[in-house]
């Protein structure tokens, strides 16, 4: 059957009518504010000399096809109503902010310029990031105190694999003002970056090898529903492993009779859930549903025990923040964090 048009207020349309729409029928664009964050990471690559023409077209999520030199944008950004909606659905906007948006286009834009000149089949290339044959893990375990990477995009994400390594790298290489050379100064990652130097001189001005604006998986064929798109995206992110918290619960509450009279654990968590949420995100890198999910089993786990406040809610609330940090970092190096870029 054929489906009906998409309204012309689409826009207006409240999240439970949005989310029937099919990803393809919407009427996006790459303009306003995306377009001017597009064209400054062209600028910059411009100012350093690399010719390489890279396109842009918007899909599901991040990410650059392989052997390509385009770069895929998550729809949302394409649209202020979309931005709101992807905040409900997932508490966060990756890329929405100026900075964070100009570091992931960064990062991307040096997956298609690896593309465009093939530098992956250098042997310097390989000996210094190691091979892009390498099978992209499911999940990663990173070394948060390691020199060997840079620090770019969260969750040392530079450590996950060598084309990864090779995009931060170049993604700091390439930040107006990053300084590089002092900020890296006496780190292994600084030898990275030595080379990242030299390379982008070896082809300063030269015509790239490749020229390949193909799109993977654009916006205007994927034909599944944004609640079909939440659904498996908040799947993604969610917790896939069993956690006890009892004994760390334990520590901040209690269900002993002489507590009776104070506020429960379970509100106590739900009242600091949003602020908490945030810190840990910040402070880890880890996406806040995730972290939310393991919130929600916290909470659940708190009303089966019955647990009320045992401590000061300042004392709570700080002990809590920490513990939500280690179980988060438990569940990054378990196997829990998925890649996505």
């Amino acid at each position: 059957m054929r489906r009906p048009p998409v309204p012309a207020d689409w826009a207006s349309l409240p999240d439970e009518e949005l989310l029937n729409l099919r990803m393809c029928d919407l009427p996006l664009r790459i303009e306003d504010t995306l377009a001017e964050r597009t064209e400054q990471l062209r600028q910059e690559l411009d100012a350093a000399g690399i010719r390489a023409r890279v396109h842009f077209y918007l899909s599901e999520e991040w990410f650059t096809p392989d052997g390509a030199t385009a770069i895929a944008i998550p729809f949302y950004l394409a649209h202020p109503r979309l931005v709101k909606l992807e905040e409900a659905q997932m508490l966060e906007v990756e890329g929405g902010e100026y900075e964070w948006c100009m570091r992931i286009l960064r990062h991307e834009a040096g997956h298609a310029i690896d593309n465009a000149f093939k530098l992956r089949l250098r042997r310097q290339r390989r000996t210094v990031f190691g091979s892009y044959k390498k099978p992209y893990p499911e999940s990663y375990t990173p070394r948060p105190y390691s020199k060997s990477f840079v620090l770019h995009l969260d969750a040392w994400y530079a450590q996950s694999h060598p084309d990864e390594d090779f995009a931060e790298t170049f993604a700091v290489w390439l930040t107006p003002g990053s300084e590089w050379r002092k900020r890296y100064a006496g780190w292994p990652a600084a030898k990275k970056l030595a080379y990242m130097d030299a390379v982008m001189r070896s082809v300063r001005g030269k015509t790239p090898r490749v020229d390949n604006p193909e799109e993977i998986d654009p916006l205007r064929r994927v034909r599944r529903t944004l609640r079909q798109h939440y659904r498996t995206k908040r799947r993604h992110y969610g917790v896939d492993y069993p956690n006890f918290y009892d004994r760390d619960l334990r520590r901040l509450f209690s269900d002993a009779p002489e507590f009776a009279g104070n506020m429960t654990a379970a509100q106590f968590i739900v009242r600091i859930r949003r602020a908490t949420r945030r810190i840990v995100s910040d402070w880890t890198g880890i996406y806040q549903y995730t972290i939310d999910q393991v919130i929600e089993d916290m909470i659940a786990r708190s009303r089966e025990l019955k647990l009320r406040l045992a401590v000061s809610e300042e004392q709570a609330r700080q002990e809590f923040t920490v513990l939500l940090t280690v179980q988060t970092m438990n569940h990054l190096h378990s196997g829990g964090h998925r890649l996505f870029l």
